[in-house]
């Protein structure tokens, strides 16, 4: 395994709380795992046998309704924790939506390790209460904002999380490049609407002149301030 001190989310991710000693006893018992996209690393319902920080990419979390549909229940990025510490079982499936790289722990191991580091325990808190916060919002957006402010908080959520500064041609720097991690009809599951819907959300963001669409999976963000207030 790679030196937790060269990791690209370092700095963001939960070991940012641990000193260098600390952080090499931790990259001791960690190792790196790549995923291609539809690859799943953590299976609802199994034992909870490993947790990870995610390097790069996206990974969904779903779960199954007794007829046998799958609902994404959420989306982890860079520097996000994902796995159940301290917990026997695992509430929801985890897959990668794109290639991605995680830092992969066995979970008892890093349960011990955590015990013996109060600060990487305080950091486990905060990521708890801050998805907490999340969900809170998202059950929000589900239950009350109307479809055009659910489509544009999903991008404005992207923009502020994966998003890289806008790079086409004769594009501004002030533009925000978006490569869809997910399809239509995804966005359409995750957000409790239809697919036509979502499509037509998309069409009236770009004659606004809110975001470009130059392919099926991109986005180009065009006036951030404008999504945030379609968003509500």
């Amino acid at each position: 395994m790679s030196s937790c001190e060269t990791c690209l989310v370092r700095n963001r991710a939960i070991c940012a709380a641990l000193d260098s000693q600390e952080i090499g006893a931790l990259n001791s018992i960690g190792r790196n795992r790549a995923l291609a996209p539809g690859e799943s690393l953590i299976w609802e319902g199994d034992d909870s046998v490993l947790v990870a920080n995610v390097i790069e990419g996206v990974l969904k979390l779903s779960t199954g309704t007794e007829d046998g549909r799958e609902q994404i229940v959420g989306m982890v990025f860079p520097s996000d924790f994902i796995g159940r510490p301290f917990g026997s079982t695992t509430g929801h499936g985890v897959t990668a939506l794109t290639e991605a790289r995680v830092c992969v722990f066995n979970r008892r191991d890093f349960d011990a390790f955590a015990r013996e580091h109060p600060a990487l325990e305080h950091k486990l808190l905060q990521r708890t209460l801050d998805e907490l916060d999340r969900t809170r919002r998202w059950m929000l957006l589900l239950g009350r904002k109307s479809a055009s402010e659910k489509v544009a908080s999903f991008l404005l959520e992207l923009a502020d999380r994966v998003a890289t500064p806008g790079c086409a041609e004769g594009a501004s720097p002030a533009h925000i490049d978006l490569d869809l991690p997910v399809s239509r009809q995804q966005i359409a599951d995750v957000l409790g609407l239809t697919i036509e819907t979502v499509s037509r959300q998309f069409t009236r963001l770009k004659a606004d002149g809110i975001v470009a669409i130059p392919g099926r999976r991109q986005v180009i963000v065009l006036d951030r301030a404008a999504l945030a207030a379609e968003a509500g």
